[in-house]
């Protein structure tokens, strides 16, 4: 059956868990420019984390600066890298070293490449693992960006950091993928004013979608996997025939069905209300999120799932058993599915919370030096800050959930 390939699919989660990037007591730093500065994909990096590996203690500092290069980025990695005794560190640099594409010429890509060999030379130097990006996309026709002076340098500076022992992410393939999808479902609508973009305006800067790719861009980067945990029921015998980082437990008979409660190990990464929408242009379920369900051996007919008492849909006992990824499922797109996706959509909002506090605070030590309360406004920012971490991680950790399968309330007759 289906379902079987499922389990097998997921047997190996546990191993390939061990391969994410992040570990435990890591210090990750975001080095970039203003596509970093927004504070947008490192958000959804860091929920991910949070979700995924509730257990692991790494924190996260956001060192994007507007206007950028990675000649200027030398100059503060010592303040923003070293100092705050990074462990990881991505780099995404490109558009602004060469204006924009108005210097595209051999000496700034010189310039580029001859930074980017000093910067992996001093990360090496303070045992840095750094992670050398390619900027992210520009609104430029795809086809044509892909043999672009851009591209083309930074293919230079993704060999040259290779050949220097550091890691690699190519964002701009990656997100090429999203654009190139994204432009064929364009296609198909008719009024432009609907069609979906990537970028705002100056097409250059990022969007909410396009830091949401950018984001699984450098994830899947720092090989984070698919399979969040998967399980297997079969009803004739009320077992768990297979499980993948989580536990089933209470298989109980219904009237009909069956019920259940699953613990996880993690959980899917979601947004709230309407998240999931800007799935259909980024492949989130698939390709960071298989949060898995299957039930076999039911009577032919519809029946309703439900978790934590909440709908998440009417399916049939054949589509039950084939498997199904109810990482965003819900039956009201107003509500979040599971208790899962409640908890990473509250996650969101306190991430979000703790981000703009964050940014009040380097804010204030640029700008308000000569403040009169700047001591005491740095002490009660960062124990805001505490209070914030302890909630998030709070808000992260996976609670049992009760399952019910049961033949549907609402089922048209003939």
């Amino acid at each position: 059956m289906k379902s079987c390939l499922v389990a097998c699919l997921l047997a190996f989660a546990s191993s390939v868990l061990a391969d994410f990037a992040l570990k435990d007591g890591d210090t990750m730093v975001f080095l970039g420019d203003s596509i970093t500065a927004a504070r947008r994909y490192d958000r959804i990096i860091e929920n991910y984390t949070l979700l995924r590996f509730p257990d692991r203690r790494v924190k996260f500092f956001n060192a994007g600066k507007g206007g950028d290069t990675m000649t200027g980025a030398l100059e503060r990695l010592q303040s923003e890298v070293f100092d705050r005794k990074a462990t990881v560190l991505t780099v995404a640099f490109g558009v602004n070293d060469i204006g924009w594409g108005m210097k595209a010429d051999a000496d700034h890509k010189a310039a580029y490449l001859n930074s980017l060999r000093t910067l992996i030379r001093r990360c090496k130097e303070h045992n840095v693992r750094v992670f050398i990006c390619s900027p992210a996309i520009t609104n430029e026709d795809p086809d044509k960006a892909e043999k672009g002076f851009l591209q083309q340098m930074c293919d230079e500076g993704l060999a040259l950091a290779k050949s220097l022992g550091a890691e690699t992410i190519d964002i701009q393939r990656s997100m090429r993928k999203v654009q190139r999808h994204m432009l064929a479902l364009n296609a198909r609508q008719k009024d432009t004013a609907k069609h979906t973009k990537l970028h705002v305006e100056d097409g250059v800067h990022l969007n909410e979608l396009g830091q949401l790719a950018m984001a699984v861009a450098i994830l899947k980067g720092l090989d984070a996997p698919a399979e969040v945990s998967a399980a297997e029921i079969d009803v004739p015998t009320l077992k768990a025939v297979s499980v993948a980082s989580c536990t089933i437990s209470n298989i109980k008979a219904t009237d009909g069905g069956i019920e259940f409660d699953r613990l996880d190990e993690g959980y899917p990464l979601n947004f709230g209300t309407f998240g999931a929408l800007n799935f259909r242009f980024v492949p989130v379920p698939s390709e960071l999120n298989r949060y898995m369900l299957a039930v076999r051996g039911l009577a032919a007919g519809k029946y309703d799932l439900r978790a934590g008492g909440r709908l998440l849909g009417t399916l049939t006992a054949q589509q039950l058993a084939a498997g199904l990824n109810i990482s965003s499922m819900t039956s009201n797109g107003w509500e979040p599915g599971g208790p899962w996706d409640a908890q990473a959509a509250a996650l969101k909002m306190v991430t979000d919370a703790r981000m703009e506090i964050t940014g009040s605070d380097r804010y204030r030590d640029q700008f308000l030096g000569g403040h009169p309360s700047q001591e005491a406004l740095r002490a009660q920012t960062q124990a805001v800050l505490d209070e914030l971490d302890k909630l998030q991680r709070q808000y992260a950790r996976p609670v049992t959930v009760h399952f019910e399968v049961r033949p549907a309330a609402n089922v048209d007759k003939p």
